[in-house]
Order: structure tokens, then C-alpha cells, then sequence
């Protein structure tokens, strides 16, 4: 089977597409307010909030830790729902739910959090130089860095710690173009994923829940 590798030059230019699309997208955007966040994340910490909790669609996999992770990431990411960009229909019901506002303020609530940095969870055993292989393979460092915890932009996440099932589950949700209810459509993550097997997602998600990093969920009282 033919192994087909990105480029230099190709990470270079899907790099300044982004960054043209960021810039085109952020000029207006609004600062966001951690305490009004506070008061708008009901419907984040119902599933966000629970330590180890599960959702079901499409495959069974534990929800993104968010506490932490960049404040501009989870805004672009919730407007991404909200316009169909991403496809899961209960996270899509609830972005439609928030204004621009409502989205830069649940960035910073989840951001101003700053939990310790988290040491690795146990995972099974991984081939350590298999995975760096498909990292440089992938081009992954030149957007979410070298650590998985300092992305080149705030607009991209931190991904070092989180869950691997999750993150298998997002990478293979870049791979579906054709499903209604499934799927991605950053053509940039696309590009990188998509010489990628089912095999090699795995492996390269379970090192990356492996890394230290800074992301958590934080359980939450159910009294408020």
C-alpha cells in the first residue's frame, strides 16, 4: 500500500489557510466574560460537568474535557455547530440555543478554569515511536504544537490528555463527508486525516490521551 506523506510545503500552505480564515472570522467577534459563562453553562455541565460520563451517539465514548482548553477553540467550535459544520445533532440543538456572546462567554468560563496540569490517565500500552511516526505523518505539531498543549493558535485546541475515544471519535468524524447526523467538515482537518486507517487513528489518539497536559472535567455539585 502506497504511504502518502504531507509536505512541508502543503502544512505551510493549509497553515496560511487557516490563519486567513481565523482572521477573517475573529475580527468581530466579542470578548468573552467568565462570570457571565458561569451563569449561562446549564446545559454544558449536565454532560461536560460529570467525571467519565458517556454519550452514545454515533459510538459510545466519554465527552471532551473542556475545562482548560482555549476559550477561542470552544467558541469557533460551538459557532461550527451551530452553522452544520459539525454534525451532531444534540450538540447542533444547543448551539442554536446561544447567541455570539453566549459562545465567547462559555469560552472564557471553561478557559478561566485553569485546572493543574493533569498527569497521564492509564492507558494500555502504546508504541511510542509507532505514534510520533504518524504524528509527522499527519503534520499534527504544526498546528496543535509539538506538545499537544500549546496550539500555534488559540483558535485550535489543546489536546494533549483528552479522552482517546473521544478523539478517535473526532478524528473519524473528519473522515465522513455523506452521513446527515455524522461528521466534520474542516477541509484542513480532512486533508490531514484522511491518509490516515481506522488502526492508525486509534494509535495516534491513545498517545495523545496519554500526554500530560492541562484539560480536566470538573465534577459539579448538584447543588449551586
Amino acid at each position: 500500500m502506497k504511504t502518502t506523506h504531507i509536505s512541508r510545503a502543503a502544512v505551510a500552505a493549509v497553515l496560511a489557510l487557516a490563519f486567513a480564515t481565523l482572521s477573517h472570522a475573529q475580527g468581530g467577534a466579542p470578548a468573552g466574560n467568565a462570570a457571565a459563562g458561569e451563569q449561562k453553562n446549564a446545559m454544558c455541565i449536565g454532560c461536560h460537568g460529570i467525571v467519565g460520563y458517556k454519550t452514545g451517539f454515533p459510538d459510545v465514548h466519554r465527552v471532551p474535557k473542556l475545562y482548560g482548553q482555549n476559550a477561542q477553540y470552544i467558541a469557533t467550535a460551538l459557532a461550527e455547530y451551530q452553522r452544520g459544520e459539525r454534525k451532531h445533532p444534540s450538540m447542533r440543538a444547543v448551539a442554536q440555543t446561544l447567541s455570539e456572546q453566549d459562545m465567547a462567554d462559555l469560552g472564557a468560563y471553561f478557559e478561566a478554569a485553569k485546572p493543574h496540569l493533569a498527569a497521564a490517565a492509564a492507558h494500555e500500552p502504546i508504541n511510542a515511536d509507532a505514534a510520533k511516526a504518524l504524528v509527522d505523518k499527519a503534520g499534527c505539531s504544526g498546528c496543535h504544537g509539538a506538545d499537544f498543549n500549546k496550539p500555534i493558535s488559540p483558535a485550535f485546541p489543546k489536546l494533549a490528555g483528552q479522552h482517546g475515544d473521544y478523539l478517535y471519535y473526532a478524528l473519524k468524524a473528519y473522515q465522513t463527508a455523506d452521513k446527515a447526523f455524522v461528521g466534520r467538515g474542516n477541509p484542513i482537518m480532512a486533508g490531514m486525516v484522511k491518509q490516515l486507517s481506522s488502526q492508525e487513528l486509534q494509535t495516534l489518539a491513545h498517545y495523545i490521551e496519554s500526554l500530560t497536559g492541562d484539560l480536566a472535567t470538573v465534577q459539579r455539585s448538584r447543588f449551586r
